[in-house]
């Protein structure tokens, strides 16, 4: 593999490589990362030196941690004489990949950048004049101590009850074993909802195979959403009526994934040309994102409390991998989804309403996303809970979520493996029922020592002076940052009060998976939406892949919006809302499809509306009829 890569560096690589450090400066403000920079300046000084093998023996060649292990044995080599010399191309290879390694966490920045900036510029400048607005922002205690003694006391209580009620635990076992300590019985199954087919099939009574444009169509009327959209260039000559239905069109063409060319083929009256004059001019990503909060905003709004419960406070989130064509620079390969793409990562509530998107590389943390969209998302919704899988969650999740104040709730994976911290050292016979699981204590000096910096951390990712995944990046095992080492020690304490309130309840674990599978239902929904081109997106240009996701989640909305409104005009008669049983309302969801028409001719009539109110409906049939004609088969 080493052979490989110093032929490939050597015979295609360094040509680009080496032009690079004619053009980018590199620094560091931390003298143990220092050999690499000069490592960096003596392959620049040695970039034309022709096929020479070896460095001259009188010249000084910088050490660094990167030449060690593996690599140890091939940077150096003795030459026909028997002295040992620096192989210059093998140590070039090892200089980069030293460069890569510490410019991920930081450690190493470029001047006059902006993403791979010096770190230090991330942070709020005016920290130490705002200390406790910052602080009060965040809810934390301006004490050290306070903060500590808060989290302490957490995981004292949490890993107390866990050691107290688990002989009556019949699900959990913690014992020593080789495939891990902990072992978990999977929940039993609830009862299956038996009464949502009738509503569904009500739905689709009432309302006949919608087309989905139809449906973006009365969102977008209902909500007045499309008002916030404005020229680009200040000012326009159409009429708001031909400009919505532009936009209109445009949202659905991006939306669907089948382009403006195909849908300009409708019988709607607009040309190619004016549509893509609109997107230009005056569907930007900023309007795109503002359509879709404010649909989310009217969708909670129009929700009745009796049918759905009180405004839910908790969200869910995943990324779906979404192939895309090679040639784009953003494309990269998913070792575990097994393609090329790129990843659109989802925030979804407990009701299926999406109320955040992102675009994001294969690479990129999706831990740092996860933070991104529970803090950015821009609906009245108060976000205080997350509901996430093992790839959205880490111990560094852990412990910034603990700092912006709402709970990480992951389904972790290999959960027989977590280990527990105790919250106190000289006490081996604390809990007795879990010490196969437990491991050594917190450092909580480490904590004290780092607060006011990890506070600072957290105040730039609230008042975003750079992207969350930026700051994050400061945050990796290749990174030797003493805040690093503090918050991982804020993240394993506050990993441990949620694993100990996970495996002792049951309710929890039923809680968690209930809100990824709306995360999946989610997907499921977006697969069908977005069915042009095979699902992959065809466009090279950044701009347009996010707007292909902004559409999407417009459109998604959209249908949420108005399948809310159905269901309420059906299920508030009291013969359709006295079947619905326990089962029936925990499963009942704005997000199905089944009499919606994603495909064909696209004709848009704006005059042409839903009707969605239930008494003009005329002689509206027993929940008994209807189930009885779907047994008959007829229609």
């Amino acid at each position: 593999m080493q052979t490989t890569l110093k032929a490939s560096y050597t015979n295609h690589y360094r040509r680009g490589l080496i032009r690079l450090l004619d053009v980018l400066e590199f620094r560091s403000s931390n003298h143990t990362h220092r050999p690499v920079i000069e490592a960096l300046a003596l392959v620049a000084r040695y970039a034309n030196a022709g096929n020479t093998s070896y460095y001259p023996l009188g010249e000084t060649v910088p050490v660094h941690k990167a030449m060690g292990g593996d690599w140890a044995e091939v940077v150096h080599r003795a030459d026909k004489r028997g002295r040992r010399r620096v192989v210059r191309m093998v140590y070039e290879v090892v200089a980069f990949q030293a460069l890569r390694d510490q410019l991920k966490c930081k450690e190493i920045w470029v001047v006059g950048a902006d993403r791979w900036r010096n770190p230090d510029e991330d942070l709020p400048q005016d920290f130490e004049a705002r200390r406790e607005e910052n602080y009060r922002e965040l809810r934390k205690p301006l004490d050290a101590a306070v903060f500590v003694d808060e989290l302490r006391e957490q995981m004292t209580a949490e890993l107390t009850l866990l050691n107290d009620t688990m002989p009556k635990l019949s699900w959990l076992d913690i014992s020593e074993r080789k495939s891990g300590a902990i072992r978990l019985t999977a929940a039993e199954a609830q009862p299956e909802p038996r009464n949502l087919r009738r509503v569904k099939a009500e739905v689709q009574r009432r309302w006949g195979i919608v087309p989905l444009v139809d449906m973006l169509k009365e969102a977008v009327l209902r909500t007045g959403c499309l008002d916030a959209v404005t020229s680009v260039s200040g000012g326009g000559s159409l009429s708001p009526e031909v400009l919505a239905e532009r936009l209109l069109l445009v949202i659905y063409a991006y939306g669907t994934n089948t382009g403006i060319k195909a849908v300009a083929s409708g019988g709607h009256g607009h040309t190619e040309d004016e549509l893509r004059y609109v997107r230009r001019r005056y569907l930007s990503a900023e309007s795109a994102r503002a359509i879709a909060v404010q649909i989310a905003n009217a969708t909670f709004a129009a929700r009745s409390a009796e049918l759905w419960g009180q405004g839910s406070t908790a969200v869910a989130s995943d990324s779906t991998h979404v192939r895309a064509y090679d040639q784009n620079l953003f494309t990269e390969w998913h070792s575990r989804y097994g393609g090329r793409g790129v990843l659109i990562y989802w925030h979804v509530e407990k009701k299926s309403l999406a109320i955040h998107s992102q675009l994001i590389n294969c690479t990129a943390s999706e831990v740092a996303a996860m933070i991104e969209g529970a803090m950015r998302h821009g609906t009245t919704m108060d976000v205080e809970a997350n509901y996430t899988d093992s790839h959205g969650q880490s111990e560094m999740g852990f412990g910034v979520t603990r700092l912006l104040n709402f709970d990480l709730l992951p389904r972790i994976k290999r959960i027989n493996k977590v280990k527990l911290y105790r919250p106190v050292a000289g006490e081996p016979d604390a809990y007795p029922q879990l010490t196969p699981a437990l491991t050594r204590p917190i450092r909580w000096e480490l904590i004290t020592q780092q607060y006011d910096q990890m506070i600072k951390y957290a105040t730039a990712i609230r008042t975003r002076t750079a992207s969350t995944e930026a700051i994050l990046r400061r945050f990796t095992r290749n990174a030797s940052h003493p805040t690093y080492a503090a918050m991982l020690e804020v993240g394993r304490a506050q990993k441990t009060i949620f694993v100990a309130r996970y495996l002792r309840l049951r309710d929890l674990q039923r809680e968690i998976e209930e809100g990824l599978n709306v995360m999946e239902s989610s997907n499921g929904a977006n697969s069908v939406i977005a069915y042009g081109k095979g699902g992959e997106i065809a466009s090279n240009r950044r701009d347009e892949q996010e707007m292909f996701v902004l559409c999407l989640r417009i459109l998604q909305s959209a249908l949420v919006y108005v399948n809310t409104l159905m269901l309420q005009d059906i299920l508030g008669e009291p013969e359709w809302a006295d079947l619905l049983t326990p089962a029936d309302r925990r499963g009942l969801t704005p997000l199905f499809w089944s009499h919606v028409r994603p495909y064909g001719e696209v004709n848009l009539d704006m005059g042409a509306r839903l009707d969605l109110a239930a008494a003009s409906v005329p002689g509206p049939r027993s929940p008994a009829d209807t189930d009885d004609q779907q047994l008959a088969g007829r229609p």
